[in-house]
């Protein structure tokens, strides 16, 4: 097991995510109990990375597609983005299953259940950044439902200020504002999340403190942005 996890981080400072993701899959695969907090934080890094090269690639083609300039070259562009987009979804799916299959039948805390909950809402939203059709209902409807079960088990278990249930509400909002286009259902969710860190942030460890500060700068952000929009529309 600690040589595999050497190699993961090998794999992650060598930038081979695919290496990286299958030396973690043997992991949790072989783990008769749920992994520890530094192997989920490794999960989360192989898993982001394996993506992120098609997630910035898909965006780079589809800037090029939209420009009038290469408009000979739309009916191409189109076609690549769909390889692109195949790949992407590819990846995402091997994420899910990896956590469906081999991690969340394993997690007893819900901290740890919150976690997997919440990864696999987002990774069946990469998906949906780059589907159409049905499997763009498809996965978005499955990111809905386990986002919405992850903030369940979160509001029932953990602390307002703990920086999963944090996260998780940041990128569920972030759900309802690109993919559901409903900024006001992410604005409640935005402010619901902050207003319950505001009220308890006397009772926060240093250590606390500093990994939820981050993302309460972003909700609020965010927040800002949103109602920004909202204001100018109703203008």
């Amino acid at each position: 097991m600690e040589t595999k996890i050497f190699m993961a981080r090998v794999a992650d400072q060598s930038e081979r995510y695919e290496d990286m993701v299958d030396f973690l899959k043997e992991i949790v695969v072989e783990s008769s109990e749920d992994v520890t907090s530094d192997v989920r934080n490794l999960l989360s890094v192989g898993f982001k990375n394996l993506i992120s090269a098609q997630r910035s690639a898909y965006k780079t083609v589809q800037a090029i597609e939209q420009n009038k300039k290469y408009a000979e070259y739309s009916e191409d562009c189109a076609s690549y983005k769909e390889k692109i987009s195949e790949e992407l979804a590819k990846n995402c799916q091997k994420v899910i299953d990896i956590v469906n299959n081999d991690c969340l039948p394993k997690s007893k805390e819900e901290e740890a259940r919150v976690f997997y909950l919440k990864m696999v809402g987002d990774y069946y939203r990469y998906t949906a950044e780059t589907a159409t059709g049905s499997k763009l209902e498809e996965v978005t409807e499955n990111a809905a439902k386990f986002y919405q079960q992850a903030t369940e088990a979160a509001e029932k278990e953990l602390k307002p200020f703990n920086s999963n249930r944090l996260g998780l509400a940041l990128n569920y909002s972030v759900f309802w504002y690109e993919l559901k286009n409903d900024s006001s259902k992410a604005c409640e969710i935005a402010e619901k999340a902050l207003n319950g860190a505001r009220d308890e942030i006397d009772n926060m460890e240093n250590e606390e403190a500093r990994d939820a500060l981050s993302i309460i700068e972003l909700l609020k952000e965010n927040l800002d942005l949103w109602k920004e929009e909202e204001g100018a529309e109703d203008d």
